[in-house]
């Protein structure tokens, strides 16, 4: 009787064993199904009945197969003044926007991407606010070892946590206090230039960009972290290095996240990644044994500090439940700052070194400019250097000066891409967007947009900037050299102001020309940068100039 109670246990135990494990099959199958079938389609069908169509995808892949013939057939880069190189960096949203218009949708495997080439609803995206437009998660997947939770890549409450710290620092008031380093910083620049063109007899072919992201490189270390471009050289070129290696515009597509793999590249990407931290580690350790050193009236203002202590304060707020993000132990609340320094070192020097480098191209391109802009600092300046820009107002004074960078930035600007994944439903202009679509928008193109900037869009004419951004076109939503929305650069403020104290300087001292061995050919690396450098005749603007 005892042996037969226990075989119908034994056999009730199998039945349930096998019922739960059936249910797992089918709530797999299920999730599986949902992802790979239902939610794509969902996505497709919200958006095609509000009239937005595209190329036609193929289960499972997509458009993959169409993308990779565009980018085959197309040109590895293009070796001229002329616009060709715009096609060339993502060739797939040139071709398709040819055939299916400013707005259309396709596909990279399961993920669904809408391209927004319409101003109006580049407007509704600007003007949007919530946390439930960010950055496409899948590419933080990717980008994980060289910008980690940082404020770069990062959502939700941690996003605008960071936000919160970093955009305080960046407010004019504050900015004021760093020209001085921006100044310092560029006469450095001058003193290599003025030795290089006497050693050539008064005039020197310099590869501007290669000296200017030394300089740019110097001013966020002294400025935001304490230190100079010697503590921060092994970083920036580490950074450099990652960035090479993630510069690849299939990363943009959405194909299957293989960094797991143990490649040569991705064990690469990892030993930098941990070097890059480590480094970061150190600069943290030593600011804390200064600070411990030093009472509070002693302590440095600067971008770390005010980040080391806004993270303790929210971890001694983790105790009341009041904390904006609750760090678990101080191993992830050292980590958050470390990434969130690295997104500063790399977005605070790289983006306005090839800003400048484009300005100052585009001036030696037309003389006449570079002609007014000089003339203009000679005039504000007294015709004595513009050092010691304690007098902020005169930097505001340089009106050609500014609508130049404006113009550089429109045609020139380091940004290529913006990117948005829609993280729950929400109706924006005249359409309303499914969670989980990913938004692309062209910048060259979207900058070039004759509708919107007139016939000579494709030409460098500042004065469309006369009377600034919100009389230069159409729809002024539809510049967004910055990013825009919540989203946008929160360095901006700050990245203009050293643009216009740098090239303030070196134009006072020198006069720019192209070299003949220049070859134009702008090329993406995660920001647009010249494939071959920029290489420019540079001389010394004469007495008689000034």
């Amino acid at each position: 009787m005892e042996s037969e109670y226990q075989w119908l246990s034994s056999e009730n135990m199998m039945k349930k064993l096998w019922w739960t494990i059936l249910l797992i099959v089918i709530s797999s199958v299920i999730t599986l199904l949902e992802k790979v079938l239902l939610t794509p389609r969902r996505i497709r069908l919200m958006l095609e009945k509000q009239g937005i169509n595209g190329p036609k995808p193929s289960f499972l892949f997509g458009n993959i197969s169409e993308l990779r013939q565009i980018h085959l057939q197309s040109p590895a880069s293009a070796d001229s003044f002329n616009e060709e190189w715009i096609g060339s960096l993502f060739p797939h949203f040139h071709t398709w926007k040819q055939h299916y218009g400013e707005m259309y949708l396709y596909s990279t495997g399961l993920k669904q991407h809408l391209y927004v080439e319409k101003p109006e609803l580049i407007k509704d995206i600007s003007l949007h606010r919530s946390l439930d437009l960010g950055r496409p998660t899948y590419i933080k997947k990717q980008l994980l070892p060289m910008f980690g939770d940082g404020v770069f890549i990062t959502n939700g409450q941690l996003w605008n946590f960071q936000r919160n710290l970093v955009v305080p620092e960046f407010f004019i008031t504050k900015i004021k206090n760093m020209i001085d380093i921006m100044e310092g910083s560029t006469l450095e620049i001058i003193k290599q230039w003025d030795n290089c063109i006497a050693k050539n007899k008064g005039i020197a072919e310099i590869v501007i960009e290669t000296d200017l992201k030394i300089l740019f490189e110097d001013i966020i270390s002294r400025a935001c972290f304490g230190s100079d471009y010697a503590q921060g050289r092994q970083i920036f070129a580490k950074l450099a290095a990652m960035q090479a290696a993630f510069a690849k515009p299939s990363l943009m597509f959405g194909f299957i996240n293989l960094s797991f793999l143990p490649t040569k590249e991705n064990k690469e990407i990892r030993r930098l990644k941990k070097e890059v931290d480590m480094l970061i580690m150190n600069i943290i350790h030593d600011r804390k044994m200064q600070n411990q050193k030093n009472d509070t009236n002693e302590k440095q203002s600067d971008l770390l500090q005010k980040i080391l202590e806004g993270v303790a304060s929210d971890t001694t707020l983790k105790a009341s439940e009041n904390g904006i993000f609750k760090f678990e132990n101080k191993i992830k609340s050292n980590q958050l700052i470390i990434d969130l320094c690295k997104n500063i070192y790399f977005a605070g020097s790289e983006s306005t070194a090839f800003a400048v480098t484009w300005a100052l191209l585009l001036l030696a391109i037309h003389p006449e400019w570079q002609q007014r802009v000089r003339a203009e600092i000679f005039d504000t300046f007294d015709n004595n250097s513009p050092h010691l820009f304690h007098d902020t107002n005169k930097l505001q004074k340089l009106k050609v000066l500014t609508m130049v960078i404006q113009e550089s930035l429109r045609l020139y600007g380091p940004a290529i891409v913006v990117s948005r994944e829609v993280l729950a439903e929400m109706k924006l202009g005249e359409f309303m967007l499914p969670k989980g679509i990913y938004m692309w928008l062209f910048l060259p193109s979207l900058h070039r947009d004759a509708d919107n900037w007139g016939p000579d869009a494709t030409k460098f004419n500042p004065e469309r900037f006369a009377n600034g951004v919100s009389a230069s076109c159409k729809y002024p939503q539809a510049y967004i050299p910055f990013g825009l929305g919540s989203r946008h650069c929160l360095g901006q403020n700050f990245s203009i102001t050293e643009m216009k104290v740098v090239l303030s300087l070196l134009l006072y001292n020198f006069s720019f020309d192209v070299s003949p061995n220049y070859r134009h050919c702008p090329v993406y690396k995660m920001v647009l940068m010249p494939k071959y450098g920029v290489r420019l005749l540079v001389s010394k603007v004469q007495n008689t100039e000034k």
